[in-house]
């Protein structure tokens, strides 16, 4: 499964997804992985989700986006969630350019059994209609 949380910058996304991920430990069947262009939030994340900074993993395009989830889902076989904050920055993509890559993300969601919860800034209106299918928070 896919979702997506679409809007401006400065909008709140960021709350949202934390809140999310912090509140799917509870709940959570594995492990929770959360990816993010920085470090900063790493002290608002409950301990028991990994944070990763994406920054240090020399990220330029898609393919590489893809690539490094697959070598994380590939090096952990219990992972339920994988939480996106800054998903066009990281995947190094632009909102238009979106619908190649959440094909593949959906792929390895179903292949995998992992969940994708990706914030994306960018108004909802502005994505594709596929795209858009898989936005459950519009700001």
């Amino acid at each position: 499964m896919i979702q997506i949380i679409a809007g401006e910058k400065g909008k709140g996304k960021t709350k949202i997804i934390l809140d999310r991920a912090n509140a799917d430990v509870l709940n959570s069947r594995g492990s929770i992985i959360y990816i993010d262009k920085n470090s900063k939030h790493m002290y608002e994340l409950n301990n028991k989700i990994r944070l990763i900074n994406a920054k240090n993993y020399f990220i330029n395009d898609a393919d590489e986006f893809i690539g490094f989830i697959s070598g994380i889902i590939s090096q952990n076989y219990d992972i339920s969630s994988i939480y996106l904050d800054s998903f066009l920055t990281i995947a190094g993509i632009s909102a238009k350019d979106m619908d190649s890559i959440i094909d593949k993300l959906e792929i390895l969601s179903g292949a995998f059994n992992v969940d994708f919860i990706l914030s994306v800034s960018s108004n909802a209106d502005a994505l594709s209609e596929k795209v858009r299918q898989n936005v459950v928070v519009a700001l």
